[in-house]
């Protein structure tokens, strides 16, 4: 089978791998979308995402649908043909932890993760044209939510779990620093949970006008030094830029709160964050997700339309002009999906 595999910085192949097979309790999926992300883009262009440094070649990719073509032996309440989805963490070890931390399973401290070199041998992703997962990491696509949408699960349930890390959202009026595609799904999560007005902020007008399709109430261009709005009682930060920190705590109001989203780079970097302390200003992180992927698939079966962040399409074999698109600020890309195998 094909898979879009990466060997080092700005070496990106499509290789032949073994054809999986399911073993108990897993399943073989026929992977038909997957949607390119940020760790993708880092493992291309510097062969390391964070700390995590490629010792091996990797497939990537852990934004994917499909239709399950094998159920391993114990599989139950699943069908050869069903439309599905994957949760893409499954947790090392025996899966205990603190009673503070209680349910909080994006914070165990070992999780292999589709498509990551965190681990030695790596966890490899999704973007080939058949992927063996567990039969606990899949979800099911509700009726009306086809693949190419099920794919986005993954980042909508990122943006979801920041949304409900911030509480109740119902009549608040919000700020959305970063409308690349987690920032624009962060739009669309906060009106889904009920926020009065969302204003989205970006240096790129193409982002803001897809920000505003996913439902931003008014849309901000900040570039050229531009001051975002004051006075704001919450504001969800997506742009993991530490030198827009010092202009983003001046617009939180006092006693505000602010949810980052955005990651953070791991090295030191100068920022200034004078107003958290004299403003009292509430910082709160937002790591990935727990199962909010079920909370996703239930809300585009409600209605929340997804499809305006998805801008390309490309097959697999041209997944390293899908990445350079998908890189590029020029041209005016969001979400690139990589078709892996043919659908309907």
């Amino acid at each position: 089978m094909k898979a879009v595999v990466v060997h080092g910085a700005n070496d990106l192949r499509i290789d032949d791998r073994p054809e999986p097979v399911a073993g108990p309790g897993e399943v073989v999926l026929d992977v038909e979308w997957g949607g390119i992300c940020g760790s993708d883009l880092s493992y291309w262009r510097h062969g390391a995402s964070g700390t995590a440094a490629l010792k091996a070649p990797l497939v990537l990719g852990h934004e994917v649908a499909g239709r399950i073509a094998q159920l391993g032996a114990g599989v139950e309440n699943l069908d050869v043909g069903q439309p599905v989805t994957v949760h893409p963490a499954e947790l090392v070890g025996d899966g205990t932890m603190p009673e503070r931390l209680k349910g909080r399973t994006n914070l165990y401290p070992q999780i292999r993760y589709f498509g990551s070199a965190a681990f030695d041998p790596h966890t490899d992703g999704g973007f080939s044209e058949r992927k063996l997962a567990r039969a606990s990491q899949i979800r099911p696509l509700p009726d009306g939510v086809d693949t190419l949408r099920g794919a986005l699960a993954e980042p909508l349930a990122v943006a979801m779990h920041a949304v409900s890390r911030a509480g109740s959202l119902a009549g608040r009026d919000i700020l959305v620093n970063g409308a690349g595609p987690i920032g624009s799904l962060v739009v669309a999560a906060a009106k889904y949970a009920g926020a009065r007005t969302v204003i989205a902020t970006d240096i790129n007008d193409a982002s803001l006008r897809i920000a505003k399709a996913m439902g931003a109430d008014e849309v901000l261009n900040v570039s050229g030094g531009g001051a975002l709005p004051e006075d704001m009682e919450l504001v969800f930060e997506a742009t993991g830029i530490p030198a827009v920190l010092g202009g983003v705590l001046g617009a939180t109001a006092r006693g505000g709160t602010i949810v980052q989203v955005g990651n953070l780079p791991g090295a030191p970097a100068p920022a200034v964050l004078g107003d958290l302390v004299t403003r009292e200003i509430t910082w709160i992180g937002s790591y990935r997700f727990v199962d909010e992927i079920g909370d996703a698939l239930r809300a585009m079966a409600d209605g929340l339309d997804v499809s305006p962040v998805i801008t390309h399409k490309f097959g697999i074999d041209q997944a390293e002009e899908a990445m350079r698109v998908s890189a590029d600020p020029a041209s005016g890309s969001s979400k690139v999906m990589l078709r892996l195998s043919p659908t309907e």
